[in-house]
């Protein structure tokens, strides 16, 4: 096989300052055996320097462990990093905190089409998503850090086109890229059989081989030329330069599980089989939250607590399609270190495909998770206390569903609280307010919402509030709840406060089914 290599020959070829793009996508398909040959070839020579990596949403398991791209989290390896999230492997965003990385964070379906953009030897994307947050020139134009703001570079530019104000993303060129697969035949054509996520692996290879870089594929096992399904193949050998074959003992679907079949569509199994939350503060927000699922709607679920409404409506056998933007449609998404990966869904789209639909309307709504939420309703899930996170494809949702659900607890640091009798007791508030009087960055723009008609709410164990034309305003709250002392005490501003307040729905704090038949 002319293109086989080993891990150590593909990361020799890398030279100082040149753009690596990495596939992978939060807990999957990290091409483990590229990344831990690059690292170990940086530690023996202290080369190449200064690369730009790319990444979607960079690939790690949560820890600081020696996975996904905390392999090459080293200072001086890597000099810039544009990716659309950092912090699931976090030592990948303190090189961005810790100022020793440049950092450029762009909303994800962004990102995807920008290497689509990139394949097609156009110059840039031009896009409404963005608008009025912090990815907009107005504020920070992507940049996540001083060092990007020195670098002196433009991600994107403000454009007019036909009147309506418009983000104008620009591409730029791939050396080399680090894709993995399951299978590549004895002629380079690559397929994928037991991912759980949507594909990326294309975007990236066409932007890098159009880019007139190099591209290399880490893959399991190599089999005859011509055995490989013309569908499943994802690459063709044309694009590819080089395979290396994956160590198997570094080979995963994911880092949560070796290998789940129901994930990719191998089998299925039965939802019963799914265990019920038990019942907290995470399970009473994914309750109310579950309470505006429309029948047969199509929803988005994000990472953290949204990811629990999906474990609800299997529970209450609630009729709507989940859909996670990582690509699997229906099923039920899984959380945790799990999350982005659903047990039998009914079709993974690639990542690229997924995004033209979210952008065009596709979603009746959207359960995303909030870290600060301020008096024009604004939202910030992208840096906070400094630290960098990015938004994955928060803002391409956020901007383009018409009915907008921010969910998580009142307070965060140390909260404790207690069900009992059908009421909410709180044991002890959290160190940190979540709702304050303006957030330290903006992901989500309360001002873009109400100029085009988005319906948001933000629901929280205790509380819940609607984002309306005269502002930010309370609408229910939990029995057991004192609206001064366990609401309003713990706000950076004041909201209005509905005429009609009322207490949120006493099913939702007891144990057992809400709905019954």
């Amino acid at each position: 096989m002319k293109k086989l290599i080993t891990a150590a020959q593909a990361a020799s070829m890398l030279k100082d300052d040149m753009t690596l793009a990495v596939s992978g996508f939060s807990g999957y398909a990290a091409p483990e055996t590229l990344l831990k040959a690059l690292s170990e070839r940086y530690e023996g020579e202290k080369s190449p320097n200064g690369l730009t990596v790319a990444a979607v949403v960079s690939p790690g398991d949560g820890t600081t462990g020696d996975v996904g791209m905390n392999r090459i989290a080293k200072e001086g390896l890597v000099g810039t990093i544009i990716a659309s999230h950092v912090a699931i492997p976090p030592l990948f965003a303190r090189l961005i905190d810790e100022e020793k990385a440049a950092g450029y964070t762009i909303p994800l379906g962004v990102l995807i089409h920008l290497f689509d953009a990139t394949a097609a030897g156009e110059s840039s994307f031009v896009t409404k998503v963005g608008l009025g947050t912090y990815a907009d020139p107005d504020f920070e134009g992507c940049r996540s850090n001083e060092k990007a703001v020195g670098q002196g570079r433009t991600i994107v530019d403000k454009v007019s086109i036909a009147g309506e104000d418009r983000l104008s993303y620009r591409t730029f060129p791939i050396d080399i890229c680090f894709i993995r697969a399951e299978y590549a035949d004895e002629n380079g054509n690559i397929a994928a059989a037991d991912d759980a996520l949507g594909d990326c692996c294309f975007d990236i290879a066409a932007a890098t081989h159009n880019s007139g870089g190099i591209v290399i594929a880490e893959v399991k096992d190599i089999v005859k030329a011509h055995t490989l399904h013309p569908k499943q193949v994802i690459v063709h050998s044309p694009m590819v330069n080089y395979v290396v074959k994956a160590d198997p003992d570094l080979y995963v679907q994911g880092y949560a599980a070796k290998f789940r079949p129901e994930l990719c569509g191998d089998t299925r199994v039965p939802v019963e089989s799914i265990d019920p939350m038990p019942m907290s503060s995470r399970k009473i927000i994914a309750r109310r939250a579950a309470m505006e699922l429309k029948p047969n709607c199509m929803i988005n679920l994000g990472i953290g607590i949204p990811s629990g409404i999906g474990s609800v409506a299997n529970e209450e056998g609630i009729n709507a399609m989940l859909s996670v933007e990582a690509g699997p449609q229906g099923g039920v998404p899984l959380e945790g270190a799990a999350f982005s990966a659903s047990v039998n869904p009914d079709i993974i789209y690639p990542l690229a495909n997924i995004f033209h639909l979210y952008d065009g309307g596709l979603l009746d709504m959207t359960f995303l998770g909030a870290a600060e939420i301020d008096s024009e309703g604004n939202v910030n899930v992208t840096k906070f206390n400094g630290k960098t996170t990015g938004p994955g494809g928060f803002i391409d949702i956020s901007q383009n569903t018409p009915k907008v659900c921010f969910v998580g607890t009142f307070t965060v640091g140390g909260l404790k609280e207690t069900v009992e009798d059908g009421r909410l007791g709180i044991l002890q508030e959290g160190k940190y307010a979540k709702f304050v009087g303006q957030v330290q960055q903006i992901s989500f723009s309360g001002k873009y919402a109400r100029e085009h008609g988005q319906k948001v709410k933000y629901v929280t164990e205790r509380a819940v509030f609607e984002l309306r034309e005269d502002g930010m305003t309370l609408t229910e709250i939990a029995p057991g709840v004192d609206l001064e002392k366990d609401v309003l005490a713990h706000m950076g501003f004041r909201p209005l406060i509905a005429e009609d307040l009322k207490e949120m729905d006493p099913r939702i704090f007891r144990e057992g089914k809400m709905f019954t038949e």
